[in-house]
């Protein structure tokens, strides 16, 4: 993801891809999201670092036959994080507990899209390049 050079050490690039659901049952490898976020040792997301550096937090969504999405990643007061792509809230897809889970290769992960829940899995967690 551009501009990925100029983020703290903490931060990782995580890709996300469409785990198994109805109308899926394979999964889509390219369906999914890139995020660009700070985590801690074991793999949560660390929103003291995040609130340091909201501006580092990236999102891109990735379907097939749609453009891409870019945004950021946000925080609700009470903690529950979401992807904002405009101003307004209209568009936002928010995580199902994200501030527990564990963004290591081979977890889950929830995202509401459109009304919908979807669940991701953690393909891979790379510090940027």
């Amino acid at each position: 993801m551009a501009g990925s050079n100029n983020v703290p050490s903490a931060f990782r690039h995580v890709r996300l891809v469409l785990a198994r659901e109805p109308g899926h049952p394979a999964g889509d490898p390219d369906d999914g999201y890139d995020l660009m976020v700070p985590l801690t040792t074991d793999g949560r997301l660390d929103a003291d670092l995040w609130r340091a550096h909201r501006d580092g937090c990236r999102v891109r969504r990735f379907t097939p036959g749609t453009e891409d999405r870019i945004g950021r990643l946000r925080r609700k007061p009470g903690g529950q994080w979401f992807v904002d792509y405009e101003e307004g809230d209209r568009d936002d897809e928010a995580g199902f507990r994200l501030r527990e889970e564990r963004f290591v290769p081979g977890e889950y992960v929830s995202i509401s899209r459109a009304g919908r829940m979807h669940t991701y899995q953690v393909a891979r967690v790379e510090k940027p390049t």
